[in-house]
């Protein structure tokens, strides 16, 4: 919401500058879009940051609690595979524990 309203500055400065009758305000116009148009850059590159920041540690959660329950899973096939369940398989061979 703040960079549209950053946005709007920007172009009812430079609707300001073409309206302007002296080369002075027209001048005064025009760097005040520069401004305006710089500081929505700005904004929305800090936004941009802040997204993505968000995001990475988001995966990095995501990421973290697959690798605890892959483990986990691992735990338990290694234990049922040891202990020759049916269908179990044994991850350190990738062999499936055969039916009786």
């Amino acid at each position: 919401m703040r960079i549209q309203s950053i946005i709007l500055a920007a172009v009812a400065a430079l609707s300001l500058g073409a309206a302007a009758c002296t080369p002075a305000e027209q001048q005064e116009a025009e760097a005040n879009a520069e401004v305006a148009g710089e500081k929505a850059g700005d904004v929305a590159a800090r936004a941009g940051e802040v997204i993505e920041s968000g995001a990475m540690k988001a995966a990095r959660a995501v990421e973290d609690g697959a690798g605890d329950v892959a483990a986990r899973l691992e735990e338990n096939q290694a234990e049922a595979a040891a202990e020759g369940r049916p269908g179990a398989v044994d991850p350190a061979t990738d062999q499936r524990v055969p039916a009786n």
